[in-house]
């Protein structure tokens, strides 16, 4: 019955005709053919001459509004303190205030913040010509779609936005994951999906067919060799975008066996991969690792070269780890913070008891610019110490990187610091004791495991700003030791992020200024 009621007539077909676009939209030539017979008003921002040989210019006296972000960015500053003395110097003058709000209920919240600041009975109203209505010197609270604020000799405006900030539009939650394809509209003719059961094929759009005597809209998905196979849209759910690079996809055939032995072959692997993290975990919780300490004053004459006071997260991490490093257990512990809160001292405190108790450090950062500046901030902290640091990425050369492996498996080299290029098997340590792991979601799981490898029992001490879903799920599930660092450092500066059109001018600016402040 299917088969035959794919030879059928599409059920179904629309009872209504498409508008023509020429029908939907006006030409530009139109459009200035109507306004050449008619008085144009236009408005814009900026100053022009009273009159000119074309237009007559009027000014309206009007400027832009007072905007609060000064004081929404100083935590010693109340921004409804500011707006109402704002409001009552307007008031001295005879002005009339309106602030313009988004909804009914922000008015009510505002107003309620207003007079609880000094603000004496703003009146709301219900649209711009019941304010203008007020006496001068009133306040008037409206519902009014404004995104920023104006001022006139007669009134001055304030937006919500001027007061609060920029209005934030909530995502709504997906129900899946990016890759699920959740609605057929979401498609395109053309477009590379997978099938959970049947493979890669091509989607060439929705089709209504019949089958058993009743419609059905299908997606008609082309498989290799001119398959088609046709999957009800309550069934999309079987089907995932293809993520990879479509110009080298091959289809799969339907019915045929080149899939599910992709499949197979997959399932093996991964199962692979987690018989080898089952067993290395559980080599390092049953093997004891050395205890690593430092006795007498040299840790506290190493903590006074850093020039900042740490703060009560970092005090915190650094005990933590301490205590790691001492129990006799291997470490395992992740210190998650946001950059420049001082993850890296940390890191720089640990690698000091590790080399003053005999054993090597390995630092492991996902790039060589990353690399370059660990190595930098190493070399300048344990100056004048016995220590050799050494570097190992593809900025060195090939006689550079065989001296760097020589001197780690000998013993010479106390820090390395390096990319990819510690993953290497060619690698050999004397006696690695601790393994820092930097930007651990730049890496894949064989890397880390890779380096977890190379002696079961090492302290390991991964530092992320970022952490990946997996990883956050083993420190938050107990597997591995978690550190915060949420506080930032005293005098910090907050990192602040513009979203703005490309401008090659902006771009000059900024890296002139990170240039010149030696960033």
């Amino acid at each position: 019955a299917r088969a035959s009621a794919l030879e059928q007539k599409s059920f179904g077909a629309p009872p209504y005709k498409p508008v023509p676009v020429a029908d939907m939209f006006l030409e530009e030539g139109s459009w200035e053919e109507i306004l050449r017979v008619r008085r144009v008003l236009s408005f814009t921002p900026f100053e022009m001459p009273e009159e000119t040989s074309a237009v007559t210019a009027v000014s309206l006296g009007g400027r832009a509004g007072r905007s609060f972000a000064a004081e929404r960015a100083q935590d010693d500053v109340n921004v409804f303190e500011a707006v109402a003395e704002h409001v009552q110097g307007l008031q001295k003058r005879e002005k009339r205030a309106i602030v313009a709000c988004w909804s009914p209920g922000s008015r009510e919240r505002l107003s309620g913040l207003l007079q609880g600041h000094g603000l004496r009975e703003p009146r709301p109203v219900d649209d711009f010509a019941e304010a203008m209505a007020l006496a001068p010197g009133q306040t008037a609270l409206a519902v009014l779609g404004l995104e920023a604020g104006f001022e006139t000799p007669r009134f001055a405006v304030l937006s919500e936005q001027d007061i609060l900030g920029d209005r934030l539009i909530r995502r709504r939650t997906r129900r899946a994951a990016s890759n699920v394809i959740s609605e057929a509209a979401s498609l395109s003719v053309g477009d590379l999906v997978v099938h959970a059961e049947h493979g890669i094929a091509r989607f060439e759009g929705l089709k209504t067919i019949t089958a058993a005597g009743a419609p059905h809209d299908c997606l008609e998905l082309a498989y290799h060799g001119g398959d088609r196979l046709y999957l009800p849209v309550e069934n999309i759910e079987l089907l995932s975008r293809y993520g990879s690079d479509e110009a080298g996809a091959q289809l799969d055939r339907l019915g045929g066996t080149a899939w599910q032995s992709r499949k197979a072959r997959l399932k093996k692997r991964i199962q692979e991969i987690a018989g080898e993290l089952i067993k290395v975990a559980a080599a390092r919780e049953l093997k004891r690792a050395p205890v690593l300490s430092v006795e007498g004053s040299a840790y506290e004459e190493f903590c006074a070269r850093f020039p900042y006071e740490e703060t009560e997260d970092q005090r915190a991490s650094i005990e933590a780890v301490l205590d790691d490093l001492a129990s006799g257990k291997p470490m395992d512990r992740l210190v998650c913070g946001d950059v420049g809160f001082g993850k890296t001292e940390v890191a720089l405190r640990s690698a000091f008891v590790a080399v003053m108790a005999g054993k090597q450090v390995a630092v492991v950062v996902p790039t060589t610019l990353l690399a370059r500046q660990h190595h930098q901030t190493f070399l300048e902290r344990f100056k004048g110490l016995p220590v050799r640091i050494a570097q190992a990425s593809r900025l060195l050369g090939a006689r550079e990187l065989a001296a760097v492996k020589a001197g780690l498996k000998s013993g010479e080299i106390d820090i390395v610091i390096g990319t990819h290029a510690l993953l290497g098997k060619t690698i050999e340590f004397a006696d690695l004791g601790l393994l820092i792991i930097d930007e651990e979601q730049h890496f894949g799981v064989q890397h880390k495991e890779r380096l977890k490898q190379l002696r079961a029992d090492v302290h390991v001490l991964t530092l992320t700003a970022t952490p990946i879903p997996r990883t956050l799920q083993l420190a938050l599930s107990g597997v591995r030791e978690l550190s915060l660092i949420a506080t930032p450092p005293v005098d910090r500066l907050a990192v602040r992020t513009y979203v703005m059109p490309f401008d090659p001018m902006v771009l000059r600016e900024a890296l002139l200024r990170e240039r010149f402040r030696g960033g």
